[in-house]
């Protein structure tokens, strides 16, 4: 048996492994968007009631006021039986149906506490909004060439003593000649924030020491070479740990490269403003790091 996973961007075909979406079914339904855990739900919902209408009909006539052998009345006997609202018009008659009734009213309250709980676990679950640029760009920055990537919260409220992580991915030779993949460190201008309020940008100078340094656009391609970064703070609102994560393969990385501004100043008053529109927009330089065809107006 195994299961496909993803890690970043690559999708892996784990084998030898016992999965099952029955066997986590908890960690499934947590993680399923808000569609699929409430279809699966009712569908659990809408099973059950059927599989005990089927033993009320396999028991002959115990139902009272229901047609004998009619799965529709013993199905909505079933459905106000499980959900505790007894109309009185259908009743149990019979030891059987009595034992079955007892079972599906034990059944439908736990069924409800297990529903309830995990709706209040979504709800409650705190969630980082954090948005990733959708390139990493590399130019040259106080004279230094580095690798940039911007993230912004696209709440108002701040991530309070938040802090990142970048790491290279990619497959080397080892001194065997086997091909493995190995998990660099890159080390960061700023790793953490004490208020990450509006935007960030994440800068690694690739200097002699960075695993980066002599690499280029075909060279991170042959290596397969995937940029991962984890971002990890408070949320002041909440108190609660928030995290977000992304990942970059080499074709994402553009070289020569910035992210164009997005925060501007009213000269008359010195009030700024974020355009979150041009979040994701890059500006071509040259090897010196100058814009080719001028640069952003930083002013209003």
């Amino acid at each position: 048996m195994g299961a496909s996973v993803r890690s970043g961007r690559l999708v892996v075909n784990r084998r030898g492994v016992r999965s099952g979406r029955l066997r986590d079914l908890y960690h499934f339904l947590m993680t399923r968007s808000w569609p699929v855990f409430l279809g699966s739900i009712a569908a659990g919902y809408l099973v059950a009631n059927l599989f005990f209408a089927m033993l009320y009909v396999l028991g002959g006539d115990v139902i009272g006021q229901a047609r004998p052998g009619s799965l529709r009345d013993a199905y909505f006997f079933s459905v106000q039986t499980m959900a505790t609202i007894g109309y009185g018009q259908m009743f149990p008659k019979t030891l059987y149906a009595d034992i079955l009734v007892t079972i599906e009213a034990i059944t439908g309250m736990l069924s409800v506490a297990v529903a309830a709980g995990l709706c209040f676990a979504r709800f409650a679950r705190p969630q980082a909004r954090v948005i990733f640029s959708r390139t990493a760009v590399v130019a040259r920055r106080d004279g230094c060439p580095s690798l940039m990537v911007r993230v912004a919260n696209e709440r108002t409220n701040h991530i309070v003593e938040a802090s990142v992580r970048a790491v290279l991915s990619r497959v080397e030779a080892t001194a065997e000649g086997k091909r493995v993949r190995r998990i660099h460190d890159l080390r960061l201008e700023r790793d953490t924030n004490p208020l990450f309020g509006l935007t960030w940008t994440i800068i690694h100078p690739i200097d002699a020491q960075s695993p980066l340094y002599g690499e280029t656009a075909a060279s991170l391609k042959a290596t397969d070479a995937l940029l991962l970064i984890s971002l990890v703070g408070l949320d002041e609102s909440l108190a609660q740990t928030v995290h977000a994560h992304h990942a970059y393969d080499a074709a994402e990385i553009l070289w020569g490269a910035r992210f164009a501004d997005i925060l501007k100043l009213h000269r008359d008053d010195g009030v700024g403003e974020v355009d979150y529109r041009r979040f994701h927009q890059v500006v071509p330089v040259d090897e010196a790091g100058n814009d080719r065809g001028g640069a952003d107006e930083p002013w209003l």
